[in-house]
């Protein structure tokens, strides 16, 4: 085991952030790999499901109260499991951990899968919000889906959006689903996208 750095001062910056996460990543491992969690036996599936994802909330949320502390940065963090994932919030009027176009975020995020991971050994689909971001943005992405939505319906031709990242895209199919349309996703990351198609 490698001894770890004396933390340094510096200004909380997005970078700074991002930073001090990679380098706790390993910190989380070691610190709570005797508290990992297990199921016992007679345990219903639902229960037991229910009881990983709040430990992959639990894990990311120590994980991010040290980022936050590391990069004095203020917040509270809520976590909470909805549709078959861990979610974690931090709620804070500070959007330095967001980032432009959510970038920061998205690595964040990833940083705080690869915590749940290195602890649990299972790979976590866990989504991290902070500052409200997705919600804000699930409500453009929604606008920006039906009025794709009604151009199509009204030109008969298909309708490419922006490139997106996974998240986004999915809110985008289900606005088109919802509609009764199709839609699919053509290109390479970073650059995929969604183009919604006429009907047959």
């Amino acid at each position: 085991m490698s001894e770890n750095p004396e933390p340094m001062e510096s200004e909380p910056t997005e970078m700074v952030a991002v930073e001090a996460a990679a380098e706790t990543v390993a910190e989380v491992s070691e610190d709570t790999e005797a508290d990992s969690t297990t199921t016992e036996d007679g345990a219903t599936e639902p229960s037991r499901r229910s009881s990983v994802l709040e430990t992959e909330g639990e894990i990311a949320a120590d994980y991010l109260e040290e980022l936050l502390d590391i990069a004095d940065l203020d917040g509270d963090i809520d976590t909470f499991a909805e549709g078959g994932r861990a979610h974690v919030s931090i709620i804070t009027e500070n959007d330095e951990l967001v980032g432009r176009d959510g970038e920061v975020l998205e690595a964040l995020q990833e940083l705080a899968r690869l915590a749940v991971m290195t602890e649990t050994g299972h790979r976590s689909r866990l989504m991290l919000d902070v500052a409200g971001y997705r919600d804000k943005r699930r409500k453009i992405l929604q606008g920006l889906a039906q009025d794709a939505v009604d151009s199509v319906k009204e030109s008969g031709e298909a309708a490419r959006l922006a490139p997106m990242n996974p998240f986004e895209r999915k809110i985008v199919h289900d606005v088109v689903a919802a509609a009764g349309l199709v839609s699919e996703s053509e290109g390479e990351e970073p650059q995929r996208r969604v183009v919604v198609l006429p009907k047959a």
